[in-house]
């Protein structure tokens, strides 16, 4: 079997029944979590590290949405209640019941974990357009309830939440905090990424590219798509129970519809089905929300502007385009 490494490779000693293919994605991933980490490491020392936290919330949230959209083929507009609502029970839990942050955060994340259990029973029974509208109308529940529960706060949330002391320890302070969210993120992308290659996201992508083949080669298809949905429902969670421990606060506006119709964009700006995408969609997305705000009520109009402009230039979008590129680039070699 060819293969792209030289005779007593490292890589071929490793692999030695995999094919180029397979050898020059592995590489280029290795290479691109090198790249992203080390960026990552050493960007408080030069971007806010406010910025750099909410961005890496939201990439955690797109890059768990992909999992069940790029990989899954199931397009959900009701993924806003699982990080609203494990944000709500992460504020309450720190500020009322005194638990520290990371017991906060399993806290909100159990919450998600359960609410995709109860809403992926549900909704994984239909298909295409039937299964985003009831992920829709469940994410709506989800809202009107937040809005109206005691412990929620209606439309003021919950505000002024203790960041407390990681593992009742180290004070949850600047550098601290951005380390510890950094730590989240990698866990929660690493988690993703093995999911995607393993035989479950095998199946995953055959149920996504052809679901009544995979049926026909015996596979519950009914039983794979509920888990993706619960475990990017847990992921979900887990970013919003970590936005507001980082922000200290939650409110409406994670649990609203409209964060739904965000995280969509992050996935499709970045590109849908690729690994890296949806943490540079939600990178842009964070960046522009930072920066045109001070175009008042014109933001929302460069907003739509600049996506239709990354619509009809990436149309795989930036990360899809840059992978296309680079295997263009190497057929010509």
């Amino acid at each position: 079997m060819a293969t792209d490494a030289k005779p007593g490779s490292t890589d071929e000693a490793a692999h030695p029944l995999a094919s180029r293919d397979e050898l020059r994605e592995a590489r280029y991933h290795r290479n691109g979590f090198i790249l992203l980490f080390a960026i990552l490491v050493v960007a408080p020392a030069v971007v806010y590290p406010l910025f750099l936290m909410q961005a890496l919330c939201f990439a955690l949230f797109a890059c768990a949405f992909n999992l069940l959209l790029g990989f899954g083929g199931l397009l959900s507009f009701g993924h806003a209640m699982f990080l609203g609502m494990a944000g709500y029970v992460s504020a309450y839990a720190a500020k009322t019941w005194g638990l520290t942050p990371e017991l906060a955060i399993l806290a909100g994340t159990a919450t998600a974990t359960a609410l995709g259990v109860v809403s992926g029973l549900i909704a994984i029974r239909r298909q295409g357009i039937y299964f985003a509208m009831i992920t829709l109308a469940l994410a709506q529940m989800v809202y009107f309830f937040c809005l109206q529960a005691p412990f929620t706060g209606g439309e003021d949330g919950i505000q002024t939440g203790p960041r407390g002391k990681l593992l009742g320890l180290l004070p949850l302070n600047g550098l601290a905090m951005y380390y510890t969210v950094f730590v989240i993120f990698a866990l929660g992308f690493f988690l993703i990424h093995r999911v995607i290659h393993s035989p479950f996201g095998q199946v995953l992508k055959a149920i996504r590219d052809n679901e009544a083949r995979a049926v026909s080669l015996g596979y519950r298809t009914e039983r794979y798509k509920l888990a993706a949905f619960i475990m990017s429902a847990a992921l979900s969670g887990l970013a919003g129970a970590t936005k507001a421990i980082v922000f200290q606060q939650a409110s409406l506006t994670d649990v609203h519809w409209t964060m739904s119709g965000e995280v969509v964009l992050m996935t499709l700006v970045g590109g849908l089905g690729t690994v890296f995408g949806p943490v540079v969609g939600a990178f842009v997305l964070v960046a522009m929300e930072s920066y045109l705000s001070e175009l008042g009520s014109w933001f929302t109009v460069a907003e739509g502007v600049i996506f239709v402009a990354c619509v009809l230039a990436f149309r795989r979008g930036i990360v899809g385009e840059l992978e296309a590129w680079l295997r263009r680039r190497r057929h010509k070699r």
